[in-house]
């Protein structure tokens, strides 16, 4: 096998790098498209010298890593940052297949004389192409004191995985979740026409209040975010958007199934990891027992909880633990919640929905649980015992015990029928420290202080709740 040679190695660089010849005046690849909510944040650390760390932006496949670069190279060209100081490389490229990092950082110095002291900025995408990669990243880190590394990866396992045990003290985890609504919203430019801020506030005041413009517009428009709208490409393309299957499966949920968790992982049965996972997907949003997707998968319990733990490091689902009406936890976990990270996988594998699709409760719940995938907060839980359920409940970390409540609708009827809601009531006699007013969504109901049996609720439409939250979380985070 023959070695590739230095200068084709040299014009590869070239060619990914075009800043190099074109400076700050030049076009950069995806600079006209918006930026995520998470851009001022990610580029603050990245230009934060106190912290001798690499940066390692993680995430799905498809939400935007590399296009969060890209805006970062861009920005650090604006700030007055020399263009032959910033250096990216994908290697997902064939032709740096098998080259260790360092030697592509020396041909990188050699280009332009940089010396060690040098403040120069380091981007590797799709770090996960590179066999012990996370070694060879520590190695540059400590070796470089004055050098910025950032890098992404796509197959979330390995990178969380690796970088816990192999960078401790020289990486920092960067996680970029799909879309939120409030960012969807954004993108195709219908923020302002839908959604109004309020001046009163009924959330506190770490959160900002909202109103819907047009209930019916933005319900329409929360449905097109639950069939693609989690992925900026696909809110961008009318081809992806008109057959957002083949591009969300094959792109997306094939390559992690089929490639990047059999490799990381060495499964061997590919077909048992797709059924278990088309499985889950399905029944996104409702309760699954270990004994219930063994037998509608075909797959042992001791399988299924082994590839429950690498499909959420890859970011494709959630588990969210069962409680019963006393807020107690199961020793034995064997009924929980699983939710699709991004509910557009789901419209991809079975088909689109629309507002009266029998999946859109579970769907709308999804979608909600998604939005808190943007948060810190993980003290989260359903409560279900014999004679109800309440959809998500927080507990206190310090006391374990419940401090609020949501129910999620997408349904209008129990403000009509409001003992609908006697599972609420149940559960907020049982644990007095429950916050009220309780908050219950529906599909086009907004109302305040509705006094019930000594409990008092609020509606708000689930479109809404899910355009507040998300705003509000990153809002906080970023």
């Amino acid at each position: 096998m023959l070695e590739i040679s230095e200068a084709d190695i040299l014009s590869r660089l070239r060619f990914d790098n075009p800043w190099w010849e074109q400076g700050k005046e030049g076009k950069i690849t995806y600079e006209t498209t918006p930026r995520r909510k998470y851009f001022e944040t990610f580029y603050e650390n990245i230009l934060d010298a106190n912290v001798r760390r690499a940066i390692v932006l993680m995430g799905p496949r498809r939400v935007g890593k590399t296009v969060m670069v890209y805006h970062t190279i861009r920005a650090l060209l604006d700030s007055g940052i020399e263009a032959t100081n910033i250096l990216y490389i994908s290697l997902e490229t064939p032709i740096y297949t098998g080259l260790h990092l360092e030697r592509i950082l020396n041909y990188f110095q050699k280009l332009f004389d940089h010396k060690r002291n040098a403040k120069l900025f380091i981007f590797f995408d799709e770090i996960q192409y590179l066999r012990d990669w996370e070694v060879h990243l520590k190695s540059l880190v400590d070796s470089y004191a004055d050098y910025r590394f950032i890098v992404t990866g796509s197959a979330a396992a390995a990178l969380r995985l690796k970088s816990h045990e192999s960078g401790a003290g020289r990486f920092s985890d960067y996680v970029l979740p799909p879309l939120t609504f409030a960012e969807y919203l954004m993108f195709i430019g219908r923020e302002a026409e839908l959604i109004k801020e309020l001046e009163s506030n009924i959330y506190g005041a770490s959160a900002i209040n909202y109103s819907a413009l047009n209930i019916t517009t933005l319900n329409e428009e929360f449905i097109n975010y639950l069939n693609f709208g989690g992925y900026p490409e696909a809110v961008f393309s009318e081809t992806i958007r008109q057959n957002p299957s083949q591009y969300i499966k094959s792109d997306i949920i094939d390559k992690v199934l089929l490639r990047d968790l059999p490799s990381l992982y060495g499964i061997n049965d590919i077909q048992e990891l797709n059924r278990l996972f088309t499985t889950l997907a399905y029944n996104s949003g409702n309760e699954v027992s270990l004994d219930g997707l063994s037998k509608s998968s075909g797959v042992a319990k001791n399988t299924i909880k082994r590839y429950l733990e690498y499909l959420e490091a890859a970011f494709l689902i959630r588990r969210v633990e069962r409680i019963d009406n006393n807020a107690k936890r199961f020793k034995r976990a064997m009924c929980f919640k699983v939710y699709l990270t991004n509910p557009s996988m789901r419209a991809a594998l079975f088909g689109q929905i629309d507002a009266n699709s029998e999946a859109m409760g579970s769907m709308t719940e999804t979608a909600i649980f998604s939005q808190w995938r943007h948060s810190e907060i993980t003290e989260l839980y359903y409560a279900r015992w014999k004679s109800g359920e309440v959809d998500i409940v927080h507990l206190d970390k310090a006391n374990q015990l419940p401090s609020w409540i949501v129910e999620v609708k997408w349904s209008d009827r129990p403000y009509r029928t409001i003992a609908e809601l006697d599972n609420c009531v149940e559960f907020v006699n049982k644990h007095p420290n429950i916050s009220q007013p309780i908050l219950v969504t529906s599909q086009t109901i907004s109302d305040t202080n509705i006094q019930y049996k000594g409990v008092e609720f609020n509606f708000c439409p689930s479109s809404l709740y899910a355009y507040l939250l998300g705003a509000n979380l990153l809002r906080n985070i970023c």
